[in-house]
Order: C-alpha cells, then structure tokens, then sequence
C-alpha cells in the first residue's frame, strides 16, 4: 500500500508537492503510547529496532518541569515498510510491564 494512502492523504489537485512530502515523511515515523514511566529511549529503541534500521530519532516525551515521562513516543525508521512492520508487530504488545499502543505519527 503507498504511503500518502496510508495515511489518509489524497493526491488530488488541491494537495501540493510539499505537503505530500511532508505527510509521507510521517510513514516512517511511529507514536508510541501506553509507555511505563520508568521506559527510557534505549529500552523503546531496543524493543524497536528488531523489526528494521531506526534513525536517531527516538524520543520519549517528558514534563518540561518535572522532566518524568508523560507515558509516549516516538520512533523514526528508514523506511516505510520498516514502520508499517513495527506497527503490526509491536501494537497492543507488552514493554517494561505496560501494553503498548502503536500509531503512525502525524504532524511533524
């Protein structure tokens, strides 16, 4: 399946070149949530990076005051079908305790 579908995206004339880019940037970039807030980067990256090469971009949220998790995600793959089997693989599956649930990311 093309990723701009995948994501909800429709290649109609209204929809530029830069917004199509920027949506299918999104494919290979997954929402983790449900994550234990003892879970830090190295854990998620490990539980991850089985089901393909992850850019440096893994990334647990925290409080910007108390700096302690906020229980999510995220975690960046090379390519799409990496994503897409992580998400399979790794949805509604147990880490550090705690089931996950796994989305495509959107935005940025």
């Amino acid at each position: 399946m093309q990723c701009w579908s995948r994501c909800g995206v429709s290649l109609s004339s209204t929809v530029s070149l830069g917004r199509w880019l920027w949506t299918r940037h999104s494919c290979t970039k997954l929402f983790v949530g449900g994550l234990s807030y003892d879970t830090n980067e190295t854990v998620l990256k490990d539980a991850f990076k089985q089901h393909g090469e992850i850019i440096e971009a893994v990334k647990i949220i925290c409080d910007h005051v108390s700096g302690k998790s906020e229980g999510y995600g995220f975690v960046q793959f090379t390519s799409e079908s990496a994503a897409s089997t992580a998400l399979k693989e790794m949805n509604d599956q147990f880490l550090d305790g705690r089931q996950i649930r796994v989305y495509f990311a959107k935005g940025r």
